[in-house]
């Protein structure tokens, strides 16, 4: 079977596939060439940040479908477990580490064959997960075949190594004592604040061509368009101070948080600041902090172009085509949004394939569960299609009005729903 692409997607699905008896060719086209976003030339490399998000089973939809993946036998669920680095109640990774684990677990399995080159065409049978910056003669024939693709823009964060923040500007905490420390938090009062707001609404942007504001993803939002949507919108969003408190117990004006980008601790991340200023004016306005007065880029924000299939039109919930039952697609281009989520489309797509080649009948998790929720999204939500995070408003409804016990209680449900797709999936 071939898989096309060893992004989070393409990663699980050949996994999955290979697991379970079958050969699979999977075509990679780095190193031979590289997307605009990539720098590294293992697979499963992550992009944006470092972090998966929160860990939290039973309150979090994505910490859910985590844990949802872990019972099906994830890979990239196996990984994180193996490069996880301190980030409070998140799922943080070393991003080396963590890509260098599915690449030697990948690479050495007797069932899967490693083909770098650049896929030229959509195979008659196979997984396509070549990620959102699909582009070139397979974006071409995507498009011939499905009658174009729709798209939208997001941004990466900066970021810095550990020895250039000033420590005595900033103090370590996890909001509301959640966790052990792990964020560096930066404070600004209200002067700072003001005047960090002033540059970066001033500062000089990288010119996108047919850039649209409409397109940006409300989900990974460049740090600028919030701060654009009003003044204090960044303090109560990225920045907000609440649950944080300094060394003298009080809480500040407004909080820039820096989380850890590797198990060393050498590098960290600028939490939330995803943007699209040019490389200068990066380090020009962000140096305006006073804990990043000094501060070091290793990696500056940058923003890039996401396509996406219009798959309620061009998809079944099993993640295969409508005309061509063989054909399976995964990953963000199929609309799912997130690194999980991303990962948890490529296990369902290597699922369903499984059994198509087997000739057994499909069966899907029901929207009890965020695996099967985000299934049925991509194939029923028509209206003004945009990707989708895991999340409890795309679950089954649960009538219980205590919002702590009903997320408990629809964590329970999904896990139970999740036991019987993998027994039935082993009839």
């Amino acid at each position: 079977m071939i898989v096309i692409g060893a992004g989070l997607a393409g990663s699980e699905a050949a996994w999955y596939l290979a697991e379970h008896g079958e050969r699979v060719r999977l075509i990679e086209q780095k190193p031979l060439r590289r997307s605009p976003a990539h720098q590294s030339d293992d697979f499963c490399e992550l992009v944006c940040s470092n972090s998966l998000k929160s860990d939290d089973v039973y309150g979090n939809a994505c910490g859910l479908l985590k844990e949802e993946m872990r019972r099906l036998g994830s890979l990239t669920m196996q990984a994180a477990a193996a490069a996880r680095v301190p980030a409070g109640g998140a799922l943080a990774v070393d991003r080396d580490r963590f890509s260098a684990y599915v690449s030697e677990k990948l690479r050495r399995h007797p069932n899967i064959t490693v083909v770098c080159e650049e896929a030229q065409q959509l195979p008659e049978a196979g997984i396509v997960a070549t990620g959102p910056l699909t582009d070139g003669a397979l974006y071409a024939a995507i498009g011939a075949r499905f009658g174009g693709g729709l798209h939208f823009y997001d941004a990466t964060a900066p970021v810095i190594t550990a020895e250039s923040i000033d420590f005595s500007a900033a103090f370590t905490a996890d909001r509301y004592g959640r966790g052990t420390g792990d964020y560096v938090n930066c404070p600004m009062d209200k002067e700072e604040y003001e005047a960090f707001v002033s540059a970066l609404l001033s500062a000089e942007k990288v010119t996108l061509k047919d850039f649209e504001k409409r397109e940006i993803f409300e989900g990974c939002m460049p740090v600028e368009v919030m701060a654009s949507r009003g003044r204090d919108s960044l303090r109560f969003g990225t920045f907000k101070p609440v649950g944080l408190a300094d060394g003298e117990g009080k809480r500040p004006y407004a909080v820039l948080q820096l989380r850890r980008e590797n198990a060393e601790g050498t590098l960290y991340g600028l939490v939330g600041c995803q943007t699209n200023l040019r490389f200068g004016e990066q380090k020009r306005v962000f140096s305006l902090i006073p804990a990043l007065r000094n501060a070091q880029f290793v990696r500056y924000g940058v923003m890039h172009r996401n396509t996406f299939l219009d798959s309620p039109r061009v998809l079944n919930a099993d993640f295969s085509a409508k005309d061509a039952p063989m054909l399976f697609f995964a990953g963000q281009m199929t609309g799912v949004e997130g690194y999980v989520e991303s990962a948890a489309s490529g296990m369902l797509a290597g699922i369903h394939c499984l059994r198509r080649l087997r000739g057994r009948q499909p069966v899907l998790p029901s929207d009890e569960s965020v695996m099967g929720a985000l299934s049925r999204y991509i194939a029923t939500e028509y209206r003004h299609f945009q990707p989708m995070n895991a999340n409890y408003g795309i679950l089954r409804g649960l009538d219980v009005r205590d919002k702590t016990q009903k997320k408990r209680l629809m964590a329970e449900r999904a896990l139970a729903e999740i036991e019987r797709f993998r027994a039935a999936l082993a009839e």
